[in-house]
C-alpha cells in the first residue's frame, strides 16, 4: 500500500509524520484514530525503525489484532509481527515472564481470572473465619484490592493507609489489610498473579530494579498508546517509567469520551499530559466521518458544558440529517412499544436491516422493557456485551425460588438456592443427599422432607440446617394460594434474605443485580396487572410459563447477525449504528442518581451521553418515560437535565412530548454554562414545567397518580370513547362485550395496540 499517506486528511496526516517527541493526539468521535495509530506505527517502519523497538498498547485484543493486520498490509506481515503490540496486560506479562528471576515468580507462573480470585477471597475467608460475617463479601473484599493494586498500594502501604483503613472499618470490615496480605501471600505461594498483580507487579520490577527498566528503556524508543483517557494510574506510570529517556511517547484518546471511572480510569492523565510532557505537540483529529452534521452539533453542544476538557470543535462534512428525535412515553412499557414500533417503520422506510438499529441504555436492567416488546413483534435482537435478562445470575437465582415454590421436586431449581444466600450447606452434604436420592430414585426435595433422613450419617448441625431450609420453602408453598405473583416474589425475595444480601453489599456489582431485581418485580406487577384486567389467570404458576415461552432460544442462530442490537453505553463506546435509540433519559437513571450527585460524577455522566450520541451515523432518537416502575410501585419521572442542555435547533419534538422538567437550582451541574439555558432567577418554590424554548406552560404542577375521581364507572365506556390507561397511555374503545360485572372492553392503543380488559379492574379515565 504505497500510497497510505494519500488516504489521511490533513490533520491526521500532520499526526502520523511527526514522530519525534511527546504527542498528544486528541481524536473526536468518529475522526479515525485508529487509521492515525496504525499509519504512525507504518511510517515509523517504513522510516527504518526496527520493528521490536516499538511498543504499541491497546485496551483490546481485537483492536491490536487489526491494526497489526493493517500494518502488515503496508509494510508486511513478517515485519509487522515483530512488533510489541497488544493489550497493557498481555505486554506486561510478557516482560514479566522473561524477567521472572527478578520478579519474584517462575517463568510459568499461571494468570488468575476472576473466578480463580473469588475463590482464593473465600478460601481465605473461611480460614480466618469471616466467611460468617456478613460485611466480609467476596465482591466488596476483592474489588477493595483490585482498587489497591491499581493505586499501587501494596498490603503494608494499605494498613498504614488511614483513609482506606477508615473507610474499612464504616463498612465493617476492618480486617482488609490482614486479608489483602494473606490474599498476596496465597498468590506467591501458588505462583500466580491476577490481572491487576501484572500492572502492579511490572511497576514494583521497574522501581526494584533500574537496571531492567533501563534495558526496556532503551529497547523501546517510540511508544503509542490508544485509549489514554482510559488508562489508570498504574498504567500511566508504567508508560511514563519506560518514555522517560527518549520521550517519543504518543498518546491517544479523547477526554469527551472518558467514562471508565469506576474501573480506575484517570480522566486527568490526559488532560495533565501536557504538564508530564514539556514541548508537547498537540494534534487535534477534529473531523468526525461517522455522523450527520445535526448530531455531531448536537452532541458539541452537551459536552461543551463541562469545564474538564481540552477544547475542540468537532465537526462533520456530511449531510446535514435529520434532527434528532424526542419523544416522552406516558410509562416505561408504552417507551418499549414506541421504540420497536419505530424500529419497523423506520427500517421499512429506509429500507434498512435489523443490525442498523442499537438500542442503548444506562444500566442492564433497562433491556427487560426492550427485550419483551422485540419478542412480542417477532424481531431478532442480541444483547451485546451482557446477559439476556432472564439469563443473568440474579434472575435465574430468584426465579429458581420460584420455581421451587411450585414444583418443590424441581432438584435443579433447589440445587441452585438450596445454599444462597449462604446457610452452611455446603458440597459435602449435596454430594450426600444428591447420592441418597439417586439410590431411592426420588427427588432431593423429598429426601430433604424425609423423617427418616437423620439415620443417613448427618450431624446434628446440617439436619438443622436442612430442617430450617425446608421450613422456609414450605412456608413459600403454603402462601402460593392466597398471594399475588408480585406479593409471593416480594415475600420470598425478602424472607430467604436475596434482598438484604445486595443490600448489605455496596459492591457495583451488588448495586447492578438489585437494579436487575428491581426489572423482575417491575415484570411481575405488569404480568399480574395486565391479566387481571385481562380476566385472565395472574398467579405465579402462570407467570413462570409465560417466561419460560419468552426465554425460548429455539430460533436463536449465533451466525445470523441480522439482528437489533441491545446493550450498555459503556458497552457502546467505540462502536456506530446508522440508527440510535437512547432510552431512559431521566433523571435518577441518566445521569445515575449516585453519579450526578458531584461535578466529577456529573461530568463523566455527560460524557457518558456524549459517547452515547455519536454513536449515531444517520438517525437518533431519545426517550424517556412520566411513569416507571420501581420495585413494583408506578413512581412518576423527570426528564433528564441533559436533553435541555442541547441546542434545541437539532431537536424534533412531537406536540405531545413538549413539556419537560425544569430543573431545580443548586441541582449539580447547573453551572454558569446551564444558567444560559434556564432563567434560575423565575423559578418558584413551585415545581414548574418547561418545554425546550424555556417558556413556562400553564399546567406545571407534578402529574398525579390515577385516584379514584379521575376513574371512569364501568357503564361510562362505551364504543367509540377515548380513554387513558395508566401504562397503555391513550386509546380507542372498539366494542363491549359480557355482562356487569364482568364486562369486557376491547381497546385500541395507540403505542401498545389492541388489548382486552376487565373494566372492573382496567382503571380508565376518559378523555375528550
Amino acid at each position: 500500500m504505497e500510497n497510505y499517506l494519500e488516504q489521511l486528511n490533513e490533520a491526521q496526516k500532520e499526526a502520523v509524520l511527526n514522530t519525534d517527541g511527546p504527542s498528544l493526539v486528541i481524536a473526536g468521535a468518529g475522526s479515525g484514530k485508529t487509521r492515525v495509530l496504525t499509519y504512525r506505527i507504518a511510517h515509523l517502519l517504513r522510516q527504518g525503525v526496527a520493528p521490536w523497538s516499538i511498543l504499541a498498547l491497546t485496551f483490546t485484543n481485537k483492536a491490536a489484532r487489526e491494526m497489526k493486520e493493517r500494518i502488515g498490509q503496508i509494510v508486511g506481515q513478517e515485519v509487522a509481527s515483530k512488533l510489541w503490540m497488544g493489550t497493557f496486560h498481555s505486554v506486561f506479562a510478557k516482560i514479566l515472564r522473561v524477567e521472572a528471576e527478578h520478579a519474584g515468580f517462575p517463568s510459568s507462573f499461571t494468570i488468575y481470572d476472576t473466578t480463580d480470585s473469588k475463590s482464593l477471597v473465600n478460601s481465605i475467608l473461611k480460614n480466618m473465619k469471616l466467611n460468617k460475617e456478613k460485611a466480609y463479601k467476596t465482591g466488596t473484599v476483592l474489588g477493595r484490592i483490585s482498587a489497591a493494586k491499581n493505586d499501587l498500594i501494596i498490603p503494608p502501604v494499605y494498613a498504614r493507609d488511614a483513609q482506606r483503613t477508615t473507610a474499612d472499618a464504616a463498612s465493617r470490615i476492618p480486617r482488609m489489610p490482614e486479608i489483602y496480605q494473606k490474599y498476596m501471600s496465597e498468590c506467591k505461594k501458588a505462583g500466580a498473579m491476577d490481572f491487576d498483580d501484572l500492572l502492579l507487579n511490572t511497576n514494583l520490577l521497574f522501581r526494584d530494579h533500574p537496571d531492567v527498566l533501563a534495558k526496556y528503556q532503551e529497547r523501546f524508543k517510540y511508544i503509542l498508546v490508544d485509549e489514554y483517557q482510559d488508562t489508570n494510574f498504574s498504567q500511566y506510570l508504567i508508560t511514563r517509567k519506560l518514555a522517560e529517556k527518549y520521550k517519543n511517547i504518543c498518546v491517544v484518546g479523547d477526554d469527551a469520551q472518558s467514562i471508565y471511572s469506576f474501573r480506575g480510569a484517570k480522566i486527568e492523565n490526559i488532560l495533565n499530559f501536557r504538564n508530564d510532557y514539556q514541548g508537547y505537540k498537540l494534534f487535534k483529529l477534529e473531523q468526525n466521518y461517522r455522523s450527520t452534521r445535526t448530531i455531531v452539533n448536537a452532541a458539541n453542544s452537551i459536552i461543551a458544558r463541562n469545564d474538564k476538557q481540552i477544547q475542540k470543535t468537532v465537526f462533520s462534512q456530511k449531510d446535514e440529517g435529520q434532527k434528532i428525535n424526542m419523544i416522552q412515553a406516558h410509562s416505561d412499557v408504552d417507551e418499549g412499544f414506541i421504540v420497536i414500533n419505530d424500529i419497523n417503520e423506520t427500517r421499512l422506510r429506509h429500507q434498512c436491516q435489523y443490525k442498523d438499529f442499537a438500542i442503548l441504555y444506562r444500566t442492564n436492567a433497562q433491556s427487560r422493557i426492550f427485550e419483551e416488546a422485540l419478542r412480542k413483534k417477532n424481531i431478532p435482537y442480541k444483547i451485546y456485551g451482557g446477559l439476556s435478562f432472564y439469563q443473568r445470575k440474579e434472575i435465574k437465582d430468584l426465579l429458581a425460588y420460584l420455581r421451587v415454590t411450585i414444583n418443590p421436586k424441581d432438584s435443579e431449581a433447589l440445587k441452585r438456592i438450596i445454599n444462597y444466600p449462604a446457610r452452611g450447606i455446603g458440597k459435602t452434604t449435596m454430594e450426600k443427599l444428591e447420592a441418597i436420592a439417586s439410590q431411592h430414585d426420588v427427588s432431593l426435595w423429598e429426601v430433604i422432607t424425609n423423617p427418616g433422613l437423620p439415620n443417613a450419617g448427618f450431624n446434628s448441625g446440617i439436619l438443622k440446617k436442612l430442617s430450617s431450609f425446608s421450613t422456609l420453602i414450605g412456608g413459600f408453598i403454603s402462601q402460593v394460594p392466597n398471594m399475588s405473583a408480585f406479593d409471593i416474589t416480594n415475600e420470598i425475595a425478602t424472607q430467604s434474605g436475596i434482598l438484604k444480601e445486595l443490600h448489605t453489599d455496596k459492591s457495583h456489582e451488588s448495586q447492578t443485580r438489585l437494579e436487575n431485581l428491581e426489572e423482575l418485580f417491575n415484570a411481575i406487577r405488569e404480568f399480574s396487572d395486565e391479566r387481571q384486567e385481562g380476566g385472565e389467570d395472574n398467579g405465579l404458576v402462570d407467570f413462570l410459563e409465560e417466561v419460560s415461552l419468552l426465554t425460548d432460544q429455539d430460533n436463536d442462530s449465533s451466525d445470523d447477525i441480522n439482528k437489533v442490537t441491545l446493550m450498555t453505553i459503556h458497552a457502546a463506546k467505540g462502536l456506530e449504528f446508522k440508527n440510535v435509540y437512547i432510552v431512559g433519559v431521566e433523571e435518577g437513571l441518566f445521569p445515575s442518581g449516585m453519579a450526578s450527585t458531584t461535578e466529577p460524577g456529573l461530568e463523566e455522566e455527560r460524557r457518558l451521553f456524549y459517547v452515547a450520541l455519536t454513536r449515531a451515523e444517520e438517525r437518533a432518537t431519545l426517550t424517556c418515560s412520566r411513569s416507571r416502575y420501581k420495585f413494583g410501585e408506578l413512581t412518576f419521572a423527570r426528564p433528564s437535565r441533559f436533553l435541555g442542555e442541547i441546542d434545541q435547533q437539532y431537536l424534533n419534538i412531537p406536540e405531545e412530548s413538549q413539556s419537560f422538567a425544569k430543573p431545580k437550582p443548586g441541582m449539580p451541574g447547573m453551572g454558569k454554562t446551564t444558567r444560559r439555558k434556564f432563567n434560575l432567577e423565575d423559578e418558584t418554590p413551585e415545581k414548574k414545567k418547561v418545554n425546550f424554548s424555556g417558556k413556562v406552560l400553564q399546567n406545571n404542577r407534578p402529574e398525579p397518580k390515577f385516584n379514584s375521581r379521575d376513574l371512569a364507572a364501568p357503564n361510562q365506556i362505551q364504543p367509540g370513547v377515548m380513554v387513558e390507561h395508566e401504562r397503555f397511555g391513550h386509546g380507542k374503545v372498539l366494542h363491549l362485550e359480557g355482562n356487569a360485572p364482568n364486562i369486557k372492553a376491547t381497546v385500541f392503543f395507540k403505542n401498545a395496540g389492541q388489548k382486552q380488559l376487565l373494566l372492573k379492574f382496567a382503571k380508565l379515565k376518559i378523555i375528550s
